[in-house]
């Protein structure tokens, strides 16, 4: 019973830190409805209060989404994640800051700044152990992450 309430306060805990995080922020993410406009962001200035609080029950994780189209959207992400999958989204990250290892598929592997992660559908990831820094990603999910899409893997 408690994996249930557990698994229903992700995509709850998500949508509100999401909220939170574009409250204050210099970067403002772009609804659906809207068209993309031109902008340039500094992804290596933005600090941690810019990315909001961390996300109730996803370790150390903050994001903020700067673009949201109905084909996919863009989040700056820093801190860690426990393991799990996307089934309904690819996930591409462009790591911007930190280095040490990160889960992909069933091994850790070593990253560092200017690493691109291509995480495809239904494979398991995870931010681990930082050696250099805090991670920082750019996240790209394509199509966008729906509520419900993450299960947490053993």
């Amino acid at each position: 019973m408690h994996r249930h309430i557990y698994l229903a306060a992700i995509p709850v805990a998500f949508a509100a830190g999401l909220f939170v995080s574009h409250l204050s922020t210099p970067a403002r993410a772009q609804a659906p409805d809207n068209k993309v406009t031109a902008q340039i962001i500094d992804l290596a200035a933005l600090t941690d209060a810019d990315l909001g609080a961390q996300i109730p029950s996803m370790g150390t994780l903050r994001s903020k989404g700067l673009v949201v189209t109905p084909n996919g959207t863009i989040a700056v992400q820093t801190g860690n994640v426990p393991r799990h999958t996307h089934m309904g989204s690819d996930e591409i990250q462009y790591v911007i800051s930190g280095s040490g290892t990160f889960w992909l598929g069933n091994e850790q592997r070593q990253i560092h700044p200017g690493d691109l992660i291509i995480i495809p559908k239904g494979t398991v990831h995870a931010g681990a152990q930082a050696t250099s820094g805090e991670f920082k990603v750019l996240s790209i999910k394509l199509p966008p992450q729906a509520p419900g899409d993450m299960q947490m893997a053993p």
